[in-house]
């Protein structure tokens, strides 16, 4: 059965999983590089190195916003070209996506590089914490181009239809990342430089891993010298179509810098680490969802072209209980064992015992935050973009930085813990009402 008899043929349920397993596996590895090096950092260095990694984070995260913000927008033209029977344009986009990675890379390791004091202060550092988070980012930064290339070309062999291999390639980094950490860490006793490098080697083994797909005989793209050179028309479609995805990603990095600077001003570092584990956490168990929500889009967009609104409906009922069944568990975690939880990745009293605090507050509504994560992506894949768009920022933006400014000036730490809980309750509220509507529509 070809791909679009199965989307709009096959069980809904089946297809659920097929599509949604491989995407939850590059959701949760992509997850992994950050949180492991932060679980090894925590029990074999020390609270303050610690919290100079969860200052770091935000940067790292814009580092992946301009992977996303090509790796998406080319792998979307390309995936048209193929539509459209036009293969040597779709190797033109992917060479030019190449090398505007390539050239990002370099710009941001050299930027990095002259102001990394300035941005580590910016993005919340403390007297304390910078010698730590400038140690780990000055390695890092070395592996930019790594992660780019490796990220951003990743997505490429999606387009191709290879979920399989994409899954493959992100796995190999993250389980290399994960054993050179224990060498580095704890046999070479490196600290945090350990940890720094054993993400940077993993980001190359993962990106030589991507790049050697383009050049055997199982790609249908080649990655070709002729296509190198940057053509206009090609970069503008490529920047325009991964817009959307870079405002969304950098929005994240934006919240995190104003979690880390409320949490400093108002706790100091112990309360940055204690941040750092909860956000850690929130990261693990929403991968999977967001996985659950790449693989429900095909098949909602492609049932609801097609008129058929059963499966429509089907395929988003099905995909609402498997993300809540995720969210509902969260809750049941953070609630019953949250110093369990907390002990994984630091070995300080005072970090696990603030972190146990913010857990339990920081999911206090999880249960509902399956659903508006899904829900709001059921707009993206019925072509309705900028209630997509609105809703997705209505958590972690609209409701979110207000409460972050603003809660703490009343309540001081646990102000900032509740900001969190209060932007998923009101935009739940958004959602529910807005697809309310739009399945009453399709009734």
């Amino acid at each position: 059965m070809d791909s679009s008899k199965q989307l709009g043929e096959e069980r809904i349920l089946h297809l659920i999983v097929k599509f949604s397993i491989p995407a939850i596996v590059g959701m949760l590895v992509n997850a992994i590089y950050n949180v492991v090096d932060r679980i090894f950092i925590g029990n074999f260095v020390g609270p303050e190195a610690f919290a100079g990694t969860i200052v770091a984070y935000p940067y790292m995260m814009i580092v992946i916003a301009f992977g996303m913000l090509i790796g998406i927008g080319a792998t979307s033209l390309v995936s048209i070209r193929l539509g459209q029977n036009k293969r040597d344009e779709a190797e033109r986009i992917l060479g030019n996506g190449f090398s505007l990675l390539v050239i990002t890379a370099i710009l941001l390791s050299v930027v990095t590089f002259i102001f990394l004091e300035p941005i580590l202060r910016a993005f919340g550092a403390s007297d304390i914490t910078l010698p730590y988070a400038s140690e780990y980012l000055r390695i890092i930064l070395f592996g930019f181009g790594f992660q780019l290339i490796g990220f951003g070309m990743n997505n490429f062999i999606r387009a191709e239809g290879r979920p399989s291999i994409a899954m493959k390639t992100m796995l190999i980094g993250a389980i290399l990342n994960i054993i050179l950490d224990a060498v580095f860490m704890i046999w070479f006793d490196m600290g945090i430089k350990g940890a720094a490098l054993a993400t940077v080697i993993a980001q190359f083994i993962s990106m030589v891993w991507v790049l050697r797909y383009f050049f055997c005989e199982l790609s249908l793209l080649k990655l070709k010298r002729e296509n190198i050179p940057l053509r206009f028309d090609v970069v503008g479609g490529i920047l325009s179509l991964g817009s959307a995805q870079f405002s969304i990603q950098l929005a994240n990095s934006v919240i995190t810098l104003l979690f880390n600077r409320s949490f400093g001003q108002y706790g100091g570092d112990l309360a940055i680490s204690a941040f750092g584990v909860v956000n850690s956490l929130s990261v693990m168990i929403l991968m999977p969802m967001f996985g659950i929500n790449q693989g429900a889009q095909p098949i909602i967009g492609y049932n609801y072209g097609a008129k058929k609104y059963d499966r429509v409906k089907k395929a988003l009922k099905l995909a609402i209980l498997g993300a809540t069944a995720l969210s509902v568990l969260g809750f049941v975690l953070a609630q019953t064992v949250p110093e369990f939880l907390a002990s994984f990745f630091s070995d300080s009293e005072e970090v696990t015992s603030s972190a146990a605090h913010g857990i339990r507050t920081f999911f206090l509504v999880f249960p509902i935050v399956g659903f508006q994560i899904i829900s709001s992506n059921y707009f993206q894949a019925t072509g309705k973009p900028k209630k997509a768009f609105f809703l997705s920022m209505s958590r972690q933006v609209i409701m979110l930085v207000p409460a972050i400014l603003l809660l703490p000036k009343f309540f001081g730490v646990d102000g900032i813990w509740y900001a969190m809980p209060v932007a998923d309750a009101i935009s739940s509220v958004l959602t529910g009402v807005l697809l309310f509507r739009d399945i009453r529509a399709l009734n």
